[in-house]
């Protein structure tokens, strides 16, 4: 994995978790369907908002302007999504496709 890639996912959880206090927030603001558990789609929409944030220009790269710092190598929404995509799966202890609370607090595997 790039080290671009990484380093704007740590940026991720930040940007999303600013707006909520504890886990059960955390859990309650990403479950878009009301279910008690986050999907794999429900995760990356909710992370690719600080992408979306971040991207002033709108074009769906963030540039080296865009990025923290103002350097790095540009990434695409799409690249980023899939390093979301794998994050959530390593995050999914149990494997059941699916994010309970405890998996969301857990460090990153």
């Amino acid at each position: 994995m790039r080290p671009l890639p990484v380093a704007l996912l740590c940026l991720l959880p930040l940007a999303a978790s600013a707006q909520v206090s504890d886990t059960a927030t955390y859990l309650q603001r990403m479950d878009s369907d009301g279910d008690g558990k986050v999907s794999e789609t429900e995760y990356v929409q909710w992370m690719l908002y600080a992408f979306d944030r971040m991207d002033r220009n709108g074009d769906g790269v963030l540039s080296a302007e865009e990025l923290p710092g103002g350097k790095g190598r540009a990434i695409t929404r799409e690249q980023q999504r899939q390093v979301i995509v794998q994050r959530f799966h390593k995050q999914d202890a149990n494997g059941d496709g699916f994010l309970d609370a405890r998996e969301l607090s857990a460090p990153p595997r």
